[in-house]
């Protein structure tokens, strides 16, 4: 769990993060000091001892049982869990959160948002009309939807993953996807995500044709093609947009480049107050069609985030996000929760469940 100084550094580094574009000195400032700062430091190995500790399985619900490290993770030699609990998955989102921890050398200091963008991508395959694609199945997991041009560098993300499957064999990767979904939204202090078990893998005969995912140089008419497909509303669109407050776009990945905030690590609505305050203009590269901030020329935009306030319907929602954070994180919640359901034929038992982030030190 993390420390008390830990909590309040995440605490102030989120308020920073929201006022950091006022002018462009402390936006200048606020992202040099920012390229590690979706933690404040990466905290040292304890050194207790790596005994194990047993923990007796549960007769009565049939479970098998696991041996835990000093530290909580699972040992090499645990056993299947027949049937898993809601302290079982808190136990893989803390793996999860410990990890994004740990490894804090990707792109702007965390694999979280890549963690999201597999989410994301997984679940955004979803058909209404056939009732295919969505995070039921984890079919990224082979060609051809995994080289699909919108998933380029997810395999990043997976590859993150792996070690927690591997410590977690009950897991279906389709659970685990969506779980680091969830972890990376509030371990980025986002809002709480319910997270609800019970998808199952799938083989490759279940992978999704191309072009299910959103073509960022296109328009608000493709915007709505690909998420009514999907089922969502213009408010819905515009929420899960904000999405965007995080991570990067790359030459090698999508052709485009630059993060859309300058806290690409923490999820604020700051997405939204930068599309709304901010000067846009065409930035002149060899790259493709995309915008950039006039004031400091670092930030990027495109043209499927600058339709949010072109388009006559999207633009009012996404001017109130831009006046109120509590009510996109509220939103966001409801629709990414909504995204990450897609498609799953839950049993009627299955409950939401409440992840407990790492830096809530409440009992």
């Amino acid at each position: 769990m993390a420390s008390a100084a830990r909590n309040f550094s995440r605490v102030a580094t989120r308020t920073t993060a929201r006022n950091a574009f006022a002018t462009s000195a402390p936006r200048q400032a606020f992202r040099q000091q920012g390229s590690r700062f979706y933690s404040s430091g990466s905290q040292k190995q304890s050194s207790s001892s790596p005994a194990l500790l047993a923990v007796a399985a549960a007769a009565a619900g049939g479970l098998g049982y696991w041996y835990y490290t000093a530290s909580g993770a699972p040992s090499a030699g645990s056993t299947k869990i027949v049937s898993p609990t809601k302290d079982d998955y808190q136990r893989v989102y803390n793996q999860i959160a410990e990890r994004l921890e740990e490894k804090d050398d990707y792109d702007d200091g965390s694999f979280g948002p890549v963690l999201l963008r597999l989410a994301w991508h997984a679940s955004g395959t979803y058909d209404k009309a056939t009732g295919t694609g969505g995070s039921n199945g984890a079919t990224m997991r082979f060609a051809p939807e995994g080289d699909h041009g919108a998933n380029a560098g997810l395999l990043a993300a997976r590859d993150f993953l792996e070690p927690v499957k591997k410590a977690n064999p009950w897991i279906t990767y389709s659970d685990l996807w969506i779980l680091a979904g969830v972890a990376a939204i509030q371990e980025m202090q986002g809002p709480i995500v319910p997270y609800r078990p019970g998808r199952q893998d799938r083989d490759v005969s279940y992978c999704t044709p191309d072009g299910r995912l959103p073509d960022a140089t296109q328009g608000s008419d493709h915007l709505r093609n690909i998420f009514y497909r999907m089922g969502f509303n213009d408010q819905e669109i515009v929420a899960l947009s904000g999405a965007h407050a995080l991570g990067r776009c790359h030459t090698d990945r999508s052709g485009f480049e630059g993060p859309w905030t300058f806290s690409p690590t923490i999820l604020t609505n700051d997405y939204y107050r930068l599309l709304v305050e901010e000067k846009w203009q065409w930035k002149k590269w060899n790259g493709p069609k995309q915008y950039e901030d006039k004031t400091t020329k670092s930030l990027m935009m495109l043209p499927t985030d600058m339709v949010l306030v072109q388009d006559k319907k999207f633009k009012p929602w996404t001017e109130k996000y831009a006046k109120d954070n509590d009510l996109f994180f509220k939103d966001f919640s409801n629709v990414v929760l909504k995204l990450f359901e897609l498609g799953v034929p839950f049993a009627e038992s299955t409950e939401r469940w409440t992840m407990k982030p790492t830096w809530d030190e409440s009992k």
